[in-house]
């Protein structure tokens, strides 16, 4: 039984926007991404959101280079990211369904880049004239079958790897979920889905030692506190004695 994931759309958009949004310099101002109003702000707020969400809906010639609307791009783009690395973190990859067509994806893919490597790419092979080339009537197929087949996604380069600067790319949504399958079911990405799982047992580990730990000291010392209530007990019935001696 496989589980479906099925990601934000996303739209086109520069990587200097991506650039900023990874290594934390922007701020990001929509979304409900840290955004702070009070009462007296609430309205134009809102009134922010929604003219963003229309602006998001137009076509990406409609907006040209704005940059609010790159950075809102941005960061659809990295909360798609956030939620695709928690899902092969908590669940066995080759058990995943990123689309209804997974099976088509991937058999063209390694139909037609049979020997590209996966685990970690090179961005040659994705980005250099000679393989957009390759890469294009790939792509075009799953035009009107996969949505959105050709919006901005944030890629990773080394699948044992996180969302980090160095280690991401953007790509076409189809190169995503073809890379991304490939990955799933050849075993590439359960070194992440691991890697968190042993990193979880040993938290759960530690806080138990610790649990453990106190227990002990606490057992330790109600042990203390019942030796002393005992010697004083002892010393009270001595001390009842020799006042009976004392009286006779």
């Amino acid at each position: 039984m496989r589980m479906t994931l099925v990601p934000p759309p996303l739209q086109p958009i520069a990587g200097g926007a991506r650039k900023n949004i990874i290594s934390g310099k922007v701020k990001p101002r929509f979304l409900g991404c840290n955004m702070e109003a009070s009462s007296g702000t609430d309205e134009r707020v809102s009134g922010e959101l929604l003219s963003v969400a229309h602006a998001l809906s137009l076509p990406a010639e409609s907006y040209g280079n704005d940059p609010d609307i790159e950075m809102a791009w941005a960061m659809r783009a990295m909360q798609h990211a956030e939620v695709y690395y928690k899902l092969i973190s908590s669940v066995d990859p080759q058990f995943l369904k990123l689309t209804k067509v997974d099976d088509q994806i991937y058999s063209e893919f390694r139909e037609i880049f049979e020997k590209l490597r996966i685990d970690v790419l090179d961005p040659e092979e994705l980005k250099s004239e000679s393989a957009k080339e390759k890469w294009r009537p790939f792509c075009m197929k799953f035009d009107g079958i996969v949505e959105d087949f050709n919006y901005g996604t944030l890629l990773r380069l080394d699948c044992s790897q996180g969302y980090t600067e160095e280690n991401t790319i953007f790509a076409p949504r189809i190169q995503f979920f073809a890379i991304e399958i490939a990955r799933n079911r050849e075993g590439y990405n359960k070194a992440v889905y691991i890697s968190v799982q042993d990193r979880e047992r040993e938290k759960e580990a530690n806080n138990g030692g610790e649990e453990g730990a106190d227990s002990r000291e606490e057992k330790a010392k109600k042990g203390e506190e019942k030796e002393v209530d005992r010697e004083a007990k002892k010393k009270t019935v001595k001390g009842g004695e020799k006042e009976k001696e004392a009286n006779k």
